[in-house]
């Protein structure tokens, strides 16, 4: 089954650090596009990074300096991660990978196909 499984959330103080993760079936691995989005109570879902099979990257300018997208193939299996540097609390949010398929990088929500549960990240001042 193709399938996206986050862990790693939790609360940290400001100016802390989080990596969160996603654990990627092999095949959305090898032909999909992922990417990590946020959605904070009120908000509407955002655009936090994204990564394709090349290996290109985009990171919203809001987070570029702080935060990281990454890829990793480690003993079969496949992980999508976000390190999240200088974490303030307007980065309090549920955090969900996406997938889509293929390898255009686009940054709207509707554009992915598969979700993943979401895993929330509580940043205290």
């Amino acid at each position: 089954a193709q399938r996206l499984v986050e862990s790693g959330g939790g609360s940290v103080q400001a100016g802390g650090s989080l990596r969160i993760s996603c654990v990627v079936s092999e095949f959305i691995a090898h032909y999909y596009s992922l990417a990590w989005f946020r959605q904070s109570p009120g908000k509407e879902r955002e655009a936090v990074a994204v990564i394709n099979q090349f290996i290109r990257t985009w990171i919203s300018t809001s987070v570029e300096d702080r935060f990281a997208i990454s890829f990793s193939q480690d003993n079969a299996q496949n992980t999508l991660y976000l390190q999240m540097n200088s974490l303030k609390p307007e980065d309090t949010a549920t955090y969900y990978c996406a997938a889509r398929a293929d390898g255009a990088m686009p940054v709207t929500p509707s554009s992915y196909t598969l979700w993943g549960q979401g895993t929330q990240v509580t940043v205290s001042s």
